[in-house]
């Protein structure tokens, strides 16, 4: 990822928050069949390596596990709050004119090579953490064993599960901070009057940023 040293993430619990808070990853892998991505519910374990381990499971029908098995390289992206920013955001535009849109975003890139396991009481206990995970805060959380312990076992054997150890972390928060303070507070209340709640998000992080220095 091209990540200018302005807007580079380098703090592991930042990295690992902005993946706990991305609620659907897109896993990419080049193979036999060329590159394949697919969008997919992750669970991280932050001290399950130096750098975390990633798991989660394809269906069995996704020919992307073999790129998996084959131990291929894998890159794991997690998008965060994402917002455009237009020139008219910034006061230093009255003064010269000298600006263009860009886009604010926060993005962590994960890198690394998989175990993948499809053993019934592993791919058991996968499912139903990733289910107790975003079933949390629900008013009646849904729970596997809920359902019949034969139709779960088939279901189980339609996919595979895989362990990701993490072997690198990039991460990206691009809030404007290659501009002067006075453009940063500009876009910040821009987006914060924005109706779109991704944009109001980026305007709260700017201001957290703003608060830290």
């Amino acid at each position: 990822m091209y990540s200018p040293t302005a807007f580079k993430d380098t703090n592991l619990p930042s990295l690992h928050r902005q993946i706990q808070q991305t609620r659907l990853a897109v896993l990419i892998t080049q193979g036999e069949h060329g590159l394949l991505a697919s969008h997919v519910p992750l669970l991280l374990e932050p001290g399950h390596g130096a750098n975390g381990t990633l798991y989660g499971h394809l269906a069995k029908a996704n020919r992307q596990w073999h790129d998996l098995a084959a131990g291929a390289e894998a890159l794991v992206v997690f998008a965060g709050a994402d917002a455009y920013v237009s020139p008219g955001y910034y006061p230093s535009k009255l003064e010269n004119g000298r600006s263009v849109p860009t886009w604010n975003y926060l993005a962590v890139h994960a890198y690394g090579t998989a175990e993948v396991f499809n053993d019934d009481q592993r791919l058991h206990a996968l499912v139903g953490s990733l289910s107790d995970h975003h079933e949390a805060g629900r008013a009646k959380p849904w729970s596997i064993d809920e359902a019949p312990a034969d139709y779960i076992a088939g279901m189980l054997k339609a996919i595979v599960g895989f362990a990701l150890p993490i072997s690198r972390l990039q991460g990206q928060r691009k809030l404007s901070q290659n501009r002067s303070a006075e453009d940063v507070e500009g876009v910040r209340s821009g987006l914060a009057a924005s109706p779109l709640a991704n944009e109001n998000e980026l305007a709260r992080l700017m201001g957290q940023e703003q608060g830290a220095r």
